[in-house]
């Protein structure tokens, strides 16, 4: 990284010093270091991070087809450099820079209204009609598990790919929980579905929140809940009710103004464009009047695994 104000010119030495440090610091001692230890090198390769408690890239040289097991050590000598307490996967392979992806990423960044209690990270904005499929009017909490999922790989818990529908239904079908014919079918799936799939493809535990109607949203107690769980989880939360499914991606914080929930919701059928979605409101603040009096509903809240 230079400052904005170097000026073009010496931007080429800029570039040549970084290469030459890479080389030298970084390709160079990790072909010395594993020579040390047998007779052959792997290929190193460079993987580049920015986390939040750097002001600056990181860049770490791993050897090609050495298991993240095996790194373990060597990210938690990270974790000890930059004075980490945190058990999270900030320098796994998976948690990179740079990664493709198909969807907008984080689009609750763009809103004017700032403040409240926000999901921790990064994700994926899965909803109807991405990737070429069909699932208007069925497929919102396949689409929202889908963004959760897109979470876990960001922070880099699990380079799995972001399941498809027909991966979540065999799943749950494999785990006794559906009936065979429920593969290809446009059935929908609930709160309870989303956690069984998340503890089988991730290794994520989750908690689920039972209410009675959408009133109970509101009240002291489940809002209590939801700032709790993004303090010190941070992941997105599932919600099912009546024939809907949302993701709440943050919640207001003030006891004393009204509640608030960030919602992300996948019934959008257009195209990624950052400036519809916001305007429409597809991703936005909604206030207790969203939830409906007359349905239930269930919150899945995935718990963050202690990981490096």
């Amino acid at each position: 990284m230079v400052p904005n104000g170097v000026p073009a010119h010496r931007l080429y030495k800029k570039l040549n010093m970084g290469f030459l440090n890479q080389l030298e610091f970084g390709f160079h001692d990790n072909i010395l270091d594993q020579l040390t230890n047998s007779i052959s090198a792997e290929k190193p390769e460079p993987f580049h991070f920015w986390p939040p408690f750097a002001s600056h890239f990181v860049t770490a040289i791993y050897p090609e087809q050495t298991s993240e097991e095996k790194l373990k050590e060597f990210r938690h000598e990270l974790h000890e450099l930059f004075f980490v307490r945190e058990v999270r996967p900030y320098f796994r392979r998976s948690a990179a820079l740079f990664q493709p992806m198909t969807s907008l990423i984080s689009p609750h960044l763009s809103l004017k209204r700032k403040g409240g209690i926000l999901v921790n990270g990064h994700y994926e904005y899965k909803h109807y009609m991405q990737d070429d499929f069909n699932d208007d009017g069925w497929g919102c909490a396949y689409r929202s598990l889908q963004t959760i999922v897109s979470w876990f790989r960001l922070q880099g818990f699990t380079a799995r790919p972001i399941p498809s529908h027909k991966e979540i239904q065999e799943c749950l079908v494999s785990l006794g929980d559906k009936p065979a014919s429920f593969v290809g079918s446009k059935q929908w799936i609930g709160s309870t579905e989303v956690s069984f799939v998340l503890e089988a493809l991730l290794g994520v535990s989750s908690r689920i929140i039972s209410m009675s109607n959408g009133a109970e949203m509101s009240s002291s107690e489940k809002l209590g809940s939801l700032q709790h769980h993004f303090k010190t989880n941070g992941t997105p939360v599932m919600v099912g009710g009546g024939v809907y499914a949302h993701t709440i991606i943050g919640v207001s914080e003030e006891e004393s103004e009204e509640p608030a929930f960030l919602i992300l919701d996948p019934h959008w059928t257009g195209a990624d464009e950052l400036k519809t979605i916001e305007k429409k409101g597809w991703v936005g603040w909604k206030d207790k009047k969203f939830w409906s009096t007359t349905d239930f509903y269930n919150l899945c809240l995935p718990l963050l695994p202690s990981s490096i």
